[in-house]
């Protein structure tokens, strides 16, 4: 199996940079159809093509591609944790963590929100910070760092119950789950997401932590701490992987539209987003389903066909991170130069898109990396 410095497989690393790629895309797509939350949105009028076709692509990589990422991150904290003991652990994940989420709340957030600012009688950007932090309103200004952010807490709390614990784990050899496994894993997550979409519905958050998909990035976080336990990712099978992708992508798009058609959402009713109502729990369950039946299907996938880095996609996967920190005032000043170019809304998001990852990926090698300080913290 082909392997990088460091020991890590490059199957994952091109996972990673996958998600990452999707992440610029999602918040493209919200800027070009108005359906959801991010800093700049034009306002259009869709066409219920272009309508459906941004609503499916947004809800469909929703459903997986955050869980994912926190499962390849919980793969890979055992072993960091037993190579280095708890001190450099925490050390380590504060410095890869933190400084970059601070990095964003205390200086990359405000400059997108006052730059903004559209008001004629706007304050200087001094006297705007200044009420920026005074008022605490930077805690609430992680972006898309939230990520990093809940990984952090994540990764503490596993620290600190190996702590307590004091027992070395062992790896094993236990076979991975079977059908009837994942089938509770699945129903697990959605229970637990519609309990808490109940009070925490999708859209609302505290501090910019959206907690509705929160169960499934905590269960999905212990599976790959599990997964790298039991040696799960090398045990899967690429015939059974391709299993769950095409199930995830062939009757999971049937069955989003038939929630999609009774829930009322063509109607602009949200009876899907939380409450007790079965339009949530049907919801959560396709969610869910898709979240593990993807994770598993890209699993297989890219292990068995993607498994190598040529230069160009190593340069790409060392950067993937520093693109997930820098990519949101590049997108945004992209999306701002082309307000003024009359394309249709799905043409000029593919155009952001690829505009917005060149520019990324260009600042991330010969910005980022040729900084020391950003070099040493966004890896």
């Amino acid at each position: 199996m082909n392997k990088k410095s460091g020991g890590r497989f490059l199957y994952i690393d091109n996972l990673r940079l996958l998600m990452i790629i999707l992440v610029v895309l999602v918040h493209a797509a919200i800027t070009y159809s108005g359906i959801g939350s991010w800093y700049y949105k034009e306002s259009v009028n869709l066409y219920p093509i272009s309508n459906v076709l941004f609503s499916f692509f947004l809800s469909f990589t929703q459903a997986y591609f955050m869980g994912f990422l926190f499962l390849l991150s919980g793969y890979f904290v055992p072993g960091s944790f037993d190579k280095k003991g708890f001190s450099r652990f925490i050390k380590d994940r504060l410095i890869r963590l933190g400084i970059p989420t601070l990095l964003y709340m205390l200086l990359i957030y405000p400059f997108i929100k006052y730059f903004l600012t559209g008001s004629s009688s706007k304050p200087t950007f001094m006297s705007y910070y200044l009420d920026y932090m005074v008022s605490l309103d930077f805690i609430g200004g992680s972006g898309p760092l939230w990520f990093a952010l809940a990984l952090l807490i994540f990764t503490i709390c596993y620290g600190l119950i190996r702590l307590l614990v004091k027992k070395q784990p062992t790896d094993s050899d236990k076979e991975m789950p079977g059908f009837k496994g994942i089938v509770f894993l699945i129903v697990l997550i959605a229970i637990c997401t519609f309990a808490v979409r109940i009070v925490q519905p999708i859209g609302s958050s505290i501090y910019n932590m959206q907690l509705s998909f929160f169960s499934q990035y905590i269960i999905l976080f212990i599976i790959g701490i599990l997964a790298y336990r039991n040696r799960w990712f090398s045990k899967l099978e690429y015939k059974f992987g391709i299993k769950w992708l095409k199930a995830a992508t062939i009757p999971g798009i049937i069955f989003w539209i038939i929630i999609i058609l009774t829930s009322g959402a063509l109607e602009g009713k949200e009876y899907f987003t939380g409450g007790l109502r079965w339009q949530s729990a049907a919801y959560s369950l396709w969610e869910s389903f898709t979240a593990v039946a993807m994770s598993i299907g890209l699993t297989a996938l890219f292990k068995e066909k993607f498994n190598k880095q040529n230069k160009f996609m190593k340069v790409l996967a060392d950067n993937s991170f520093a693109v997930y920190v820098f990519h949101a005032p590049i997108l945004v000043m992209v999306s701002i130069i082309m307000q003024g170019v009359f394309l249709p809304p799905i043409v000029k998001f593919l155009i952001a898109s690829i505009v917005s990852l060149a520019i990324s990926f260009t600042f991330a090698n010969y910005v980022v990396k040729k900084t020391p300080f950003l070099n040493k913290v966004i890896k």
